[in-house]
């Protein structure tokens, strides 16, 4: 698990970023500094994008869950659903719209209307 990196993630970053690019999505910056360390920014729009390993973030698509270290693997996940509501409260309450992608949903490409949303908060400005 050490191996795994927060940023750069092939399956949830990379991929989101190539989608935005071929869909001709433009203004969103990467490492903006802002609470939560979101994957993606649209500053204009205060639009962030979370992409959220299904894994690490307790989504149940594939319903895995460690043998090993049982206990502890459940109170990280816990830990990191709790902190990721806490973000998406305060980042909402400072004006910003949080979109969270699941990973599955990137790899499916089902989150296309999430994607539309970005784009017709595009038109509005």
């Amino acid at each position: 698990m050490r191996s795994v990196k927060s940023k750069g993630n092939k399956s949830t970053e990379q991929k989101l970023i190539e989608i935005f690019k071929k869909n001709k999505l433009k203004g969103w910056r990467r490492n903006y500094p802002l609470y939560g360390k979101p994957d993606i920014v649209f500053p204009r729009l205060r639009v962030v994008v979370f992409a959220d390993g299904c894994f690490w973030h307790g989504h149940n698509c594939r319903n895995t869950k460690p043998s090993d270290n049982a206990e502890y693997w459940k109170k990280k996940i816990e830990r990191n659903k709790k902190r990721d509501r806490l973000v998406t409260k305060t980042l909402r309450s400072k004006g910003w719209k949080v979109v969270r992608l699941w990973e599955c949903e990137i790899n499916k490409n089902k989150f296309l209307r999430k994607i539309n949303s970005i784009k017709e908060a595009k038109k509005n400005i």
